[in-house]
């Protein structure tokens, strides 16, 4: 059985949510980042990032919640959340890296000036830079789509799960007030 480590309300919800969609079985191990569990010996010999989620298939270890759910996506026999057309899957990877570069990487700084690094770390000059920079991404999301239902093709994918996370961040710190909803 896989065991995905986890910490609700991180990136781990991605592979959460790709397990339950496919109806795999799936042992939950909570990492409480609060408590510092992912500084502990223990976790860092699983991951020595001190990272969640972490995804264990017997012996393969996987890091990345993108890597993750494109790793359960390509072991589900019936491929329902990767298309088997290489054109399409080439904008699922796409839409992936979109996610993971333009939009969270403005999240990333607003949470860390924000609330991850000490007070006297953080650079307030950076929210509005960080702000601008997602909404400017936003928007290229935006266009991409109007007029359709799904990141990517006729049906869900690990685009679709990946993006939606990505977005319910955006809107905990209030950058789609306006947009999308």
């Amino acid at each position: 059985m896989m065991r995905l480590y986890e910490f609700a309300p991180t990136r781990s919800i991605r592979a959460r949510w790709v397990l339950q969609e496919l109806g795999e079985e799936f042992e939950a191990v909570t990492v409480n980042l609060v408590a510092g569990d992912h500084r502990r010996p223990q976790f860092l010999k699983i991951n020595p990032a001190g990272r969640v989620p972490v995804l264990v298939d017997g012996d393969l270890v996987i890091t990345e919640s993108v890597a993750i759910v494109l790793y359960l996506a390509e072991r589900d026999p019936q491929r329902r959340f990767l298309p088997r057309d290489i054109a399409l899957l080439s904008q699922v990877y796409r839409w992936l890296m979109f996610a993971a570069t333009e939009l969270e990487q403005p999240l990333w700084r607003i949470a860390r000036h924000t609330a991850l690094y000490p007070e006297d770390m953080r650079l307030p000059a950076e929210l509005p830079l960080a702000r601008q920079d997602f909404a400017e991404m936003a928007a290229v999301l935006e266009r991409h789509m109007k007029d359709r239902q799904f990141v990517v093709g006729d049906g869900a994918t690990v685009a679709d799960f990946v993006m939606a996370n990505t977005l319910d961040w955006a809107n905990e710190v209030r950058l789609l007030v306006g947009r999308f909803i």
